[in-house]
């Protein structure tokens, strides 16, 4: 019901819905580049205020949805955005107001990428460019990642090299030197650019348009690709404060995680879009977290990131027939079209944002989102 078929589709319902409500709407052009359809690129902004003692400058409480930072991610983040824009009112709790982010990387969501028109990964790109972290670990495997052929005899030699690679340093350690972030190969994986990406700035922008004023914020970053299939994971990506970690744990209970301390199924990551909040909110009670909906199994998830890494690099030298194969992976990779999984995201999906809803405020979890 929530869940759309391309970006193009999504975009339109999630500016419907939230007209619907009497959003405040603001619209982010990427001007680099056209959809798969053709169709221009946005990141779109809608802000609920509620009840009395909610709004931009007068210390209350907002809560922050972001969908598509990845951009093929976004089919699910924008589903349970859209269910949240039917099926909640805000005005039903008191002080709190709420700023939905549709497609913060617009490219990808529309070309079903990972990453950017740049091959950026986004959530590695919120680093100080002048001091770009280093990921030797990353450099010893970036000449298995991409293969000179995908499903030929340099495909296989290189999957056995990376297989004895697990084998030799652990899974662990081959996920962390894999996804951590690099600096140093535009056309590899997981690249986290060289300069502030457009992504980046855009949502800086919408940070201070948007969240100024506000003494109190939830965000939570919606996420596929990691976990178990259906889980719905909460994973800790801080706060300003010293209490952001007990003050997460207590919302979110037992099920939340942590990639700094090995209880996550991502791994440490350098530059993700929480980091933004901090920087441009000093002094702000900030709780952050990814919300990782689990789809495949991790080597399934890296195969069709290679293979959608390879196609790119290929141009338009590839046969439709393939293309479409690989586009076809990392849908099922990141949004899979199974009606048991997306009912289990939306009704897990929503009960976590219904615990940052009474984390937030001190309300009940609503009965809507649970």
């Amino acid at each position: 019901m929530y869940f759309s078929a391309s970006y193009d589709q999504a975009r339109g319902r999630f500016l419907a819905a939230a007209a619907g409500r009497d959003a405040r709407l603001r619209s982010f052009r990427n001007g680099t580049g056209l959809g798969a359809a053709g169709e221009q690129l946005c990141t779109d902004v809608a802000c609920l205020d509620g009840a009395a003692g909610s709004g931009p400058g007068d210390r209350g409480a907002a809560l922050v949805l972001v969908s598509g930072t990845h951009g093929a991610e976004g089919f699910a983040g924008s589903a349970c955005q859209l269910r949240f824009l039917t099926e909640f009112d805000p005005a039903s709790v008191p002080g709190l107001s709420v700023v939905l982010v549709h497609a913060l990387n617009p490219f990808g969501f529309s070309h079903q990428r990972r990453v950017n028109e740049d091959n950026v990964d986004i959530n590695r790109n919120f680093v100080d460019h002048g001091r770009l972290p280093g990921n030797e670990g990353y450099a010893a495997l970036h000449p298995l990642l991409l293969p000179a052929d995908w499903g030929g005899p340099a495909q296989a030699a290189a999957d056995e090299k990376i297989l004895l690679h697990v084998a030799e340093a652990g899974e662990r350690a081959t996920q962390l030197a894999i996804t951590a972030g690099q600096y140093d190969h535009p056309d590899g994986l997981f690249y986290g650019g060289t300069a502030p990406c457009w992504s980046n700035v855009t949502w800086r922008s919408i940070i201070q348009e948007h969240l100024v004023g506000y003494d109190r914020i939830a965000y939570i970053d919606l996420h596929t690709g990691l976990g178990a299939r259906g889980a719905a994971e909460p994973i800790f990506r801080g706060g300003a404060d010293a209490a952001a970690h007990a003050r997460a744990g207590a919302w979110y209970g037992p099920a939340l995680t942590d990639s700094d301390d090995g209880t996550s199924s991502s791994t440490r990551i350098g530059g993700n879009s929480a980091q933004a909040l901090m920087e441009e909110l000093p002094g702000v009670e900030l709780t952050a977290i990814t919300l990782e909906f689990g789809t495949q199994d991790a080597l399934t998830v890296l195969r069709a990131l290679q293979a959608d890494n390879w196609l790119w690099q290929q141009g338009t030298g590839v046969d439709e027939e393939r293309a479409a194969g690989i586009r076809a992976l990392m849908r099922d990779a990141f949004a899979p079209e199974d009606d048991q999984w997306r009912a289990e995201i939306l009704d897990r999906g929503g009960k976590m944002i219904g615990r940052a809803v009474a984390g937030l405020t001190g309300a009940p979890a609503p009965a809507s989102l649970g």
